[in-house]
């Protein structure tokens, strides 16, 4: 009998490979991953992320396991960027739909001759929406560090302070983070963060090591007004891009 993965009440979810087939299957994945023949490597990466889930080896951190060698498969070729190598931030965006899909394609443990499509599909949408959201925020930045400039301008503030609001739109900004993005001294940096609370752009959270800043009130709504929607295109819909 192969590894299992239990629901909390004890029910088997899914099963693995049973372990006298287990090197044998694991070596066939290997050789599949190492051909450099496969069609296309996004299917590559795919393919051996879902059978390695479905081979289910470990004990613990299949799934983990699986999505780390899905970004080591496109890696291969380059593709290095973790924003365009990985489908992690997705899944944890639709971790529900993850879990159904795998047990839709997967049955309850490791069935190759299954429908894979919707698993394919569900990672090409993954990569495809990541990309979507790498330009959607690169956007996002350059309309509201255009808006910061012009903010600090206005009032008579050094240029290099726009950073310090850039930071604080997306969330949070620090001495020590606003000190590298605008290479100044930790002094300086210091000085920089003060004038913009006391101009009421930035309001400060904490003490000492442990404060921090975030966006007032005019940096806050500069913030939600370029705010663009999230991209919910699906490229294989009917009439889709």
């Amino acid at each position: 009998m192969g590894w299992g993965q239990k629901r909390s009440n004890g029910d088997l979810v899914h099963e693995g490979v049973d372990r006298d087939q287990l090197e044998r299957r694991i070596q066939e994945l290997l050789d599949y991953v190492n051909d450099g023949d496969a069609e296309s490597l996004f299917l590559r990466a795919a393919m051996t992320h879902l059978n390695l889930a479905m081979l289910h080896p470990f004990t613990d951190g299949n799934g983990r396991t699986a999505r780390c060698i899905h970004t080591a498969v496109l890696a291969t070729d380059g593709i290095v960027a973790p924003e365009f190598s990985s489908i992690e931030e997705y899944v944890g965006y639709n971790q529900q739909e993850y879990y159904d899909v795998l047990s839709e394609v997967g049955g309850g443990g490791w069935n190759p001759t299954r429908n894979a499509k919707p698993w394919v599909r569900f990672c090409l949408v993954g990569h495809y929406r990541q990309v979507q959201t790498i330009l959607r925020r690169t956007r996002e930045t350059e309309r509201i560090y255009g808006e910061m400039l012009d903010l600090v301008r206005n009032n008579d503030l050094p240029e290099r302070t726009a950073m310090a609001l850039l930071q604080a739109a997306f969330g949070r900004v620090r001495n020590s983070s606003y000190r590298v993005s605008a290479d100044v001294s930790k002094n300086l940096a210091s000085r920089d963060l003060k004038i913009l609370v006391d101009a009421g752009f930035l309001i400060p959270d904490g003490e000492k090591r442990g404060r921090f800043y975030v966006a007032g009130p005019i940096v806050g709504d500069i913030r939600r007004r370029f705010r663009l929607p999230r991209g919910v295109d699906d490229p294989f819909a009917p009439g889709g891009p």
